[in-house]
């Protein structure tokens, strides 16, 4: 699963996801792509999980490339603790998604294969996703 090496704090505050994404919004470097159509926050093992469907359709064939990565650590407190005595210790790694965001790159691959594929993929997403591809210049 993706996680970073080293962070600079080792706990990180929730915050709120507002607006639109700025950057990452157009394809890069394959001719189709997943596009994220709310903001929510998406698990390291919820990547994985939607990469491993992607690859596993496609048959290897092709390449993918994923365009986030989980850099934000969230903290649980264990099960049956009581309140305070402060934050619990890091247990995931997410990555906050905006609107317009492209989540996975796909070439090599037909468009009704790179359709099916990133629609598997999708449903391993929590949030609403979009097909999109590149225009023909």
């Amino acid at each position: 699963m993706l996680q970073p090496m080293r962070t600079k704090f080792r706990k990180a505050h929730k915050g709120r996801i507002k607006g639109v994404a700025t950057s990452g919004i157009d394809l890069a470097f394959g001719q189709f792509g997943l596009k994220a159509l709310e903001p929510e926050r998406v698990t390291a093992r919820q990547i994985e999980a939607a990469c491993r469907a992607l690859t596993r359709h496609m048959k290897r064939a092709g390449r993918v490339w994923i365009r986030i990565y989980p850099d934000v650590p969230v903290s649980k407190k264990p099960l049956e603790v009581r309140m305070g005595s402060g934050k619990g210790t890091p247990e995931l790694w997410v990555t906050r998604i905006k609107p317009g965001r492209v989540l996975f790159e796909v070439d090599g691959v037909s468009e009704e294969m790179a359709r099916e594929a990133l629609g598997l993929a999708a449903a391993k997403l929590p949030i609403k996703t979009r097909f999109i591809e590149r225009i023909a210049e």
